[in-house]
């Protein structure tokens, strides 16, 4: 026997300042699409949107360039410049948080909190806009990303995790939270047992599989390409992985079928990978086939009349910039001078290298006359056979080195690497880091009755938007979150509870509850408990349990005390 529950209660948690007074005045929508191309600076957007007019003169414009809005700030709890993590999750819940946290209450840092915080509720899971919506209004929920799935932005969505790199709690999580639609990346790391959940609840699952996807009419699907990430952009088969925009059409037609209305998160996930390893060919890339799939999303709206299109980086990355000292007169550089070296990239530095490594070194100068434009001068070969990371080197490994190598151009790490110095030295873009930055980030959006986030928002402000689209405010989310996301000490303490401990480590413990004549055993990361003291019956909850091993606490729903009684 299955059972399905659903329920509110009422909840007081700390209140974080938000534009209330503004978002009475929105208007909700029968669907949300959220956008977030992940690590994207402003200059990204700006040599990007170069890039494109260059190339193609007709197209002086993104498609996002109507719907600039605003900017947003983006920072963690306890720090201005966060990670994908907290920032993520504070779209999502409203509340800021530490890095590497996903969707899940902070330890209070009282010397170097940016807001107040409560010690009393840290590591509490909080839940989220899209679990708020599929809860209170029945909506369909979807993600479309170019990571694999448990990464931290659409983690942020349907997880809930303080270390956002255990992807054995946040995985399951995912799955077992029901989310109709999920087309991404991340193949090996869909489990056996989470792979059988799906196709027991009539799910379609791809894998590898373009042309099954594509031909689907199910409207419970689960899409995945990649062992774990996807390709770039630019280096993406066409025949083997879909674009972002055709993930983005391909979830929206399948999300709409529902009468309830969605909620789709968009990411584009590798500007920021691409940011890291210091690429601007990926990054640029990567952001023009993110901007098309916002074009899919707002050809939509437009037409649909019932839809919000909210788009906002996460966080920036890298401190590019169009521009940098050691080009002397670079203010004065022509188009020509700025981008035509950019233009002639057909891979991206990670494509490039697995091409070089690929094949012997005699092709060399061929495949870089074929995917970047140009040859290597003899200083660039030289740094290219010292490159730690080329197989193919005629230098053995142990002999390469620095020496005689300009100093630009060398690397001992992966032969990508080399590559993105190789393509730095050939522009004028510059970099100040390979990590996060903590600039403003843009803010871009559309609604049906022109109700927009205008102006600076902060990422708290940015959640109460989203809440409002659909009639909401982030008290009912900490409402939610409180009936949702109970202390299994709070719930049961009126019976026996047993943590039994996890059989191996790569296991988790679970809980038996026992009352005078019935028992619950529960199992962390699911939405599946099962009751009786054979397990005859299975309760379907519609979110999941989290356990968290720092304070030994499950937290689930506060009914499932009914069930003991």
């Amino acid at each position: 026997m299955k059972r399905t529950m659903t329920f509110l209660f009422l909840l007081a948690i700390v209140i974080l300042p938000a534009n209330g007074a503004e978002t009475k005045e929105i208007k909700p929508v029968k669907n949300i699409i959220l956008l977030i191309p992940d690590g994207t600076s402003l200059a990204t957007v700006s040599i990007a949107r170069w890039l494109q007019w260059y190339t193609q003169p007709d197209l002086p414009k993104l498609n996002i360039d109507p719907y600039l809005c605003g900017t947003v700030r983006t920072h963690s709890s306890n720090a201005p410049i966060g990670d994908s993590a907290p920032t993520t999750s504070c779209y999502m819940t409203g509340y800021p948080s530490r890095t590497g946290y996903v969707s899940t209450y902070p330890l209070s840092d009282p010397d170097n909190d940016i807001y107040p915080t409560d010690a009393a509720l840290a590591y509490q899971p909080l839940v989220t806009v899209l679990e708020a919506g599929k809860i209170l209004h029945n909506k369909a929920t979807g993600l479309v990303f170019t990571c694999e799935f448990p990464h931290a932005t659409p983690a942020d969505c349907a997880a809930h995790s303080y270390n956002r790199s255990k992807y054995e709690w946040i995985a399951p999580q995912m799955v077992h939270n029901d989310l109709n639609v999920v087309i991404g990346g991340g193949i090996s790391l869909l489990s056996e047992a989470d792979e059988a959940y799906l196709k027991a609840n009539a799910y379609s699952v791809y894998k590898n599989d373009l042309q099954g996807m594509r031909s689907d009419t199910n409207n419970k699907m689960w899409a995945l390409y990649g062992m774990r990430d996807m390709d770039y952009d630019l280096d993406r088969n066409p025949d083997e992985q879909p674009s972002l925009e055709e993930m983005t059409r391909k979830a929206i037609e399948k999300l709409s079928e529902n009468e309830n209305g969605f909620f789709l998160m968009v990411e584009g996930s590798k500007v920021d990978w691409a940011a890291h390893a210091n690429d601007p060919v990926a990054m640029t890339s990567d952001f023009l086939a993110f901007d098309r799939a916002c074009g899919a999303a707002f050809e939509f709206a437009a037409r649909n009349g019932e839809t919000a299109v909210v788009i906002a980086p996460d966080h920036g990355n890298s401190g590019i910039s169009l521009g940098i000292g050691r080009c002397t007169g670079y203010d004065k550089l022509t188009k020509d001078q700025l981008f035509h070296a950019l233009s002639q990239f057909r891979l991206t530095a990670s494509g490039l290298a697995g091409k070089l490594n690929a094949q012997p070194a005699s092709e060399v100068q061929n495949l870089f006359g074929e995917y970047a434009g140009f040859e290597l001068s003899e200083a660039e070969l030289k740094a290219l056979y010292n490159c730690k990371g080329y197989k193919n080197s005629p230098i053995p490994e142990n002999e390469r080195s620095s020496e005689g190598v300009e100093a630009s151009l060398y690397s001992s790490g992966s032969l990508s690497d080399f590559i993105s110095l190789l393509i730095a030295s050939k522009m004028c873009i510059g970099f100040t880091t390979r990590g996060h930055t903590g600039e403003e980030v843009f803010l871009a959006a559309y609604h049906p009755a022109g109700t927009l986030p205008i102006g600076m928002h902060t990422n708290i402000e940015l959640n109460a938007y989203l809440c409002a689209l659909f009639g909401f405010n982030r008290e009912l989310l900490d409402e939610l979150t409180r009936q949702r996301f109970a202390r299994h000490t709070e719930v049961f303490k009126d019976y026996t509870c047993e943590i039994i401990p996890a059989a191996d480590e790569q296991s988790s413990p679970s809980l038996v509850v026992k009352s005078k004549k019935k028992q619950l055993h529960i199992r962390p990361f699911t939405n599946i408990v099962t009751a009786g003291n054979k397990g005859e019956e299975t309760i379907r909850l519609n979110s999941v349990i989290v356990y968290v091993d720092k304070n030994n606490t499950f937290y689930l729903p506060a009914e499932l005390a009914e069930y003991l009684k």
